[in-house]
């Protein structure tokens, strides 16, 4: 499904693709400034909401190459139809949405982790530090010295310098979690795009890998239950924000079903 690339669509690949690399080779850290952070951080500001998604993960070159390999694909079809000013507007909508609606996931996610670190830097103890680490046991990290350094703080409560180890991997288990941790890419925005085209050309093929066709119904429904499968099932390393991928979907429905009702012909 190979298309003449629409001007919106150009813009939006040279915007992605020139910001990534201007910040690879001036080696600007636009991902900590820019990327998306849960609300109640000292770095989160409203603006991210919408300079997330021009932002992309520099450890891997698949991340900006698969978002914008779909956004050539799928775009120009959208644009088509739509015209750009329409087509721009949906996929900022998408993207700017799906940002909304990671960002309240993310924030009832990490609430309770903020609580209880503060809780426990307040008042240490052997059995909060236990609750501490069971609760927030995370599958992506070695979870055995905090466990050996519990059975230690059981076993010499009075002594301060456990105490205040206890104290300081709280404060860095919060850290990392929490204060570091931001969200970048075009995913929302794409996967509304990947919805816009199912919806409206379900039958239009698509050839993974060149091999064998798929259609967009197909391939939106299974990319769909594969973002939900791996948010409830996470493997080691993923940091992948699978919700904001379901949100740019959702976004996609809501905004197509808004114009759908607004008039009978709405593409």
């Amino acid at each position: 499904m190979f298309r003449r690339v629409t001007p919106m669509v150009k813009n939006i690949l040279i915007v992605n693709i020139g910001i990534h690399l201007l910040a690879a080779l001036l080696r600007i850290p636009l991902n900590d400034i820019l990327g998306l952070r849960v609300v109640f951080s000292d770095q989160f500001a409203p603006y991210q909401f919408f300079t997330y998604m021009w932002l992309h993960d520099h450890s891997s070159i698949w991340h900006i190459f698969g978002n914008m390999l779909m956004v050539f694909f799928i775009g120009p079809m959208l644009e088509t139809v739509w015209g750009s000013k329409r087509f721009l507007t949906f996929y900022l909508v998408c993207g700017i949405g799906a940002g909304i609606l990671y960002g309240l996931a993310d924030f009832a996610e990490k609430l309770p982790l903020k609580q209880d670190a503060e809780a426990y830097v307040a008042n240490p103890n052997p059995d909060a530090f236990y609750r501490f680490i069971v609760k927030h046991k995370q599958s992506r990290i070695d979870m055995t010295p905090y466990a050996e350094l519990s059975d230690d703080y059981y076993d010499n409560e009075d002594n301060i310098a456990i105490r205040n180890q206890t104290v300081r991997v709280v404060q860095q288990f919060y850290d990392v979690f929490v204060t570091r941790g931001n969200m970048v890419g075009a995913s929302g925005a794409v996967y509304g795009l990947l919805f816009a085209l199912a919806f409206l050309f379900p039958n239009t093929e698509f050839y993974i890998y060149l091999l064998f066709p798929v259609k967009a119904k197909y391939l939106a429904f299974a990319l769909a239950m594969l973002a939900l499968y791996s948010e409830f099932n996470r493997s080691a390393g993923d940091n992948v924000a699978h919700l904001a991928h379901l949100g740019g979907m959702l976004i996609a429905f809501i905004v197509l079903k808004f114009w759908q009702r607004k008039t009978d012909r709405f593409y």
